[in-house]
């Protein structure tokens, strides 16, 4: 059900540019996609290899398909990466992800969960989270709450909790695969 508080959605295969800012408002990473669809965990896109994800300074041309998934809560976006990515998850802690018309943005809060190959998962990027806190001055009540979610999120991926086991992400990479789209540049 689509009501004035919820905004309408770009239709599934809609290729688009994911955006993300820092606390200042300042241009980080942008990310070509295509909107998959949405499900009971909240909207879910794909990248294929060879589709740029770039920010200031940095551009990063993807070797294996991804989705991410942002919930309705806009506070992390989770990324599985196709096999034989060396990091099968990774969660960036985020402050409101929404559509701004029919793209997504939102804010990159440093702090990122990760799931590595040899390594296990950890929570990464403290001691950028330290810095940034101080120098953008993160309200105290934001920092309390996305600390607590790293921690909680950190548990759920170790425990391969839904959605963050390998099949709930596996199906929508699926349904990137069978929208049939060239690898390359949108």
């Amino acid at each position: 059900m689509t009501d004035a508080s919820t905004p309408s959605r770009p239709s599934p295969g809609t290729r688009l540019m994911f955006r993300w800012r820092k606390w200042d408002g300042g241009d980080h990473w942008v990310h070509e996609c295509v909107y998959l669809g949405r499900d009971r965990w909240g909207d879910w896109f794909g990248q294929l290899p060879g589709w740029d994800s770039a920010r200031p300074g940095r551009v990063v041309v993807p070797r294996h398909p991804n989705v991410t998934l942002v919930p309705p809560t806009g506070d992390f976006a989770y990324t599985r990466n196709a096999p034989p990515h060396d990091t099968p998850t990774y969660i960036d802690i985020a402050w409101d992800v929404h559509f701004e018309g029919a793209e997504p943005t939102g804010i990159d809060m440093d702090l990122d969960v990760v799931d590595r190959d040899g390594v296990g998962v950890f929570i990464d990027d403290r001691d950028e989270w330290d810095e940034h806190r101080v120098a953008y001055g993160y309200p105290l009540d934001i920092v309390e709450k996305l600390e607590a979610l790293a921690i909680d999120l950190e548990a759920k991926v170790a425990a391969r909790q839904a959605p963050f086991d390998l099949a709930t992400a596996d199906g929508w990479l699926a349904r990137l695969h069978e929208l049939g789209l060239d690898p390359g540049h949108a």
